[in-house]
């Protein structure tokens, strides 16, 4: 499959911009890499790249093909999963990306749970925002998404989703987590509130939300970060919203309460791939062991 790692070159220079950072990666000579490029042109008859000065940019021939390779790098893995599959091996790597809310506990544990019965399978696991995933997705940087109110795409195909309702969190500490049941956003208005930036799913649901309600929440502090403002939390006597699946209470130093306002929003935690794309068999398999936590998850 020499010819494949040829095309490589083409896929490494694309991403990285530039001939030498991509024979840096690639552990070969610039020139190596510069030579097998010039060589496809020539075969195809059309510059596959502006050489820019301070770069390297696909053109739209170039943008063709690059997607041609990385079809084909994804349709050999699908291949070798099967074939791994039909040998018993049951070797595989699943390469996903998953919402902020799922990184403290959830993904976690999903991953352990799989990785029990099938201990050669390994993992990519990267953590981003629902534009994030779009683009990993769509350029076969990930075989899955599972993240927060993803919107319809038509080339995204949704595996399964999972009602999510937004709770508030606190410190243990905290005046409001010594209250029995649940509170009001008029409550909360009354204390510093920290809050993701406006690009997170869980923080768009609540703005909207907000819009028609006649309490407002000023937040004294915004991050992407959900550990920053998980500490926030710890230092500042702030409270922030959270989705259930995320509202991990830290072994009881957090307290998570449910907002009884009439109307107060849900949304959905979403699987998808790429539509038409044919997955891999081990990602196929942890696709359907996703859906099965998610619907056993606090919602």
């Amino acid at each position: 499959m020499n010819h494949l790692r040829l095309l490589r070159y083409v896929d490494e220079v694309a991403r990285c911009g530039s001939i030498r950072q991509a024979a840096e990666r690639l552990h070969v000579a610039a020139s190596a890499v510069n030579r097998r490029i010039q060589d496809i042109e020539d075969e195809l008859g059309t510059p596959l790249f502006e050489r820019l000065p301070r770069g390297m940019r696909p053109t739209p021939a170039g943008e063709l093909f690059i997607r041609y390779i990385r079809d084909r790098a994804s349709q050999l893995d699908e291949v070798r999963s099967q074939i791994e599959e039909l040998q018993g091996l049951r070797r595989g790597r699943v390469r996903m990306v998953g919402s902020q809310a799922l990184a403290p506990s959830f993904l976690g544990e999903a991953v352990a749970r799989f990785r029990a019965d099938h201990p050669l399978v390994d993992f990519q696991v990267d953590i981003g925002d629902h534009l994030q995933a779009l683009h990993r997705l769509r350029h076969f940087e990930a075989d899955l998404a599972l993240v927060f109110n993803l919107a319809p795409e038509a080339d995204v195909e949704v595996l399964g989703q999972a009602e999510q309702r937004l709770l508030c969190l606190m410190h243990r500490s905290h005046p409001l987590a010594k209250r029995p049941g649940g509170l009001r956003l008029r409550e909360c208005a009354e204390h510093p509130v920290v809050l993701p930036n406006p690009e997170i799913g869980g923080r768009q649901l609540l703005d909207r939300f907000l819009l028609r309600a006649p309490v407002k929440l000023r937040p004294v502090i915004e991050s992407n970060s959900f550990e920053f403002l998980r500490s926030c939390l710890r230092h500042q006597q702030a409270l922030t919203f959270q989705i259930a699946i995320g509202a991990v209470t830290e072994g009881g130093e957090l307290v998570a309460k449910e907002v009884e306002d009439r109307g107060f929003p849900r949304g959905q935690l979403v699987l998808a791939c790429l539509h038409g794309r044919q997955l891999p068999v081990v990602a196929q398999a942890f696709a359907q062991h996703l859906l099965a936590r998610m619907h056993e998850a606090p919602a």
